[in-house]
């Protein structure tokens, strides 16, 4: 063996400190971007809080579950990111929006959202809590990016509703993962603390939390056979139905039942604790003026912080090395309006996008939802598919129909009958609207759904049906007919 040169070509991403800061911010949520800016300010002395920016009147956080305003022509059509004249004929709009590319832009003047240091002590997150033990697990780059997708699907109750082929889809192009790939990863996250965590359903949910309890438990063992199957019909059969139908005695079926309530049925709660009146602060504001939709990101999603020009004016003045050190964080602190300027175009150029698909979801509701994917807002600017994911990942709009997240402007498709497509989301709110018409003495069953849907042109299996059915959490008919 000797030593030798050999010359050879290839291509490899190299990622600069402004690109990987660039997608950090874009990923982070309205909360995780003021405590990265609150950490920015304290440890750099070239940033400082602009305290010139304007709040946003009227701009509190909207709840969720207000209704549309109807009385608009029907036009759709988008804004440029323009505020609004608070002097215009306003269908619906929010009070004047003060933005501007400047590097400076509002905040909420409201008591009620506190302090910026005080948005900074946010508790943890379910989903920061998981992603930290995901770091810590022996696995793979591939099995990593794959258990963050799922992390980032789960609810806030520790449940994962949404189906394997939708985590797939979020992974492309950069992995393709089979529905038994990620279900292997899935078995992985759900080993994690708190016991329970990533369960797609109740039954699932218990006997995971089965599984790490001594094997002398009493009555473990029946307590796994009810949560595998009878668990569903115990509200219905009640204990002595159970009992019979296992054929196991009484005393011991109510042992078991007694263990399966001593356990939690929504995990995700012990980290972050649900609370039905939780608000959300919205990073982009849609309105209708005159007809027409429009959007701008919301007073605070702007920059915050400015370059401190007493520190910037002491470069000219200092020693070499305190001028090196002040440079180097002029530096930094140039990377980071940059980097959140980037974001804000970022998010609203996909807004913008979603508003053109979607316009008739915000005039009509969820019936009018289209089929959309990531890729397709991807291809229409020009983005890759994960900037697209980065860009929506724990952000929030307000509208007029209520605060609700950017991935509900995202959904499946199914091919119709007049060669066009409904997502699963309009399928979704059809049979809503179709149980909520139905003669409460003979509610309709899921058969009886399928073929009113088929003769809408909407060629939908029963299966299909009761899966949608239980994703609403709606009860099957037999049971509805009780609660009528």
């Amino acid at each position: 063996m000797k030593t030798r040169l050999q010359t050879s070509l290839g291509q490899q991403l190299v990622m600069t400190p402004q690109l990987r800061q660039a997608i950090r911010l874009l990923q982070m949520s309205s909360v995780e971007l003021d405590a990265e800016l609150a950490e920015a300010v304290e440890t750099n002395p070239l940033l400082d809080w602009d305290d010139t920016a304007e709040a946003l009147p009227g701009d509190a956080p909207a709840e969720p579950g207000t209704g549309p305003d109807d009385s608009a022509p029907d036009a759709f059509a988008h804004d440029e990111g323009q505020a609004p004249s608070p002097q215009a004929d306003d269908d619906w709009a929010p009070a004047e929006v003060d933005w501007s590319g400047g590097g400076s832009g509002g905040s909420f003047d409201d008591d009620d959202l506190g302090s910026a240091a005080e948005r900074v002590a946010e508790p943890e997150t379910l989903a920061d809590h998981l992603l930290w033990q995901l770091h810590l697990s022996p696995l793979s780059a591939r099995d990593r990016s794959i258990g963050a997708a799922l992390i980032d699907a789960l609810e806030d109750d520790g449940y994962l509703r949404e189906p394997l082929s939708g985590i797939a889809e979020t992974l492309l192009p950069a992995i393709h993962a089979g529905d038994d790939e990620i279900l292997t990863v899935l078995h992985q996250i759900q080993r994690f603390d708190p016991v329970g965590i990533g369960a797609r359903s109740l039954g699932e949910c218990l006997q995971l939390q089965l599984d790490v309890l001594p094997a002398d438990t009493p009555a473990l063992a029946l307590a796994r056979v009810i949560a595998g199957g009878p668990l569903e019909r115990l509200p219905r059969s009640g204990v002595a139905g159970i009992a019979h139908e296992l054929k196991q005695p009484m005393a011991d079926v109510e042992a078991a039942v007694a263990l399966l309530r001593s356990l939690d049925p929504r995990p995700g709660t012990q980290i972050a604790p649900f609370s039905q009146d939780t608000y959300v602060v919205p990073d982009v504001v849609i309105w209708r003026q005159n007809g027409i939709w429009r959007a701008a990101l919301a007073s605070h999603a702007g920059p915050k912080v400015v370059i401190h020009r007493g520190y910037e004016q002491m470069i000219r003045h200092c020693g070499e090395a305190d001028a090196g050190y002040l440079k180097a964080q002029l530096q930094e602190a140039r990377w980071l309006l940059k980097g959140l300027e980037a974001r804000g175009e970022t998010l609203l150029r996909v807004v913008h996008s979603l508003l053109h698909q979607q316009a008739g979801f915000l005039e009509f509701g969820a019936q009018a939802l289209r089929p959309l994917t990531l890729r397709e807002i991807a291809g229409e600017l020009g983005l890759h598919e994960s900037t697209v994911s980065r860009a929506i990942a724990r952000k929030h709009v307000r509208t007029p129909r209520g605060t609700i997240p950017l991935r509900a402007f995202f959904a499946s498709g199914i091919d119709t009958d007049g060669g066009g497509e409904a997502s699963s989301t309009a399928i979704q709110s059809m049979i809503r609207r179709l149980i909520d018409d139905e003669n409460p003495r003979k509610p309709l069953s899921d058969a009886k759904l399928a073929d009113l849907l088929k003769t809408s042109g909407i060629p939908v299996a029963r299966r299909t049906v009761a899966k949608y059915r239980e994703a609403m959490n709606i009860s099957a008919s037999h049971e509805r007919v009780r609660i009528a």
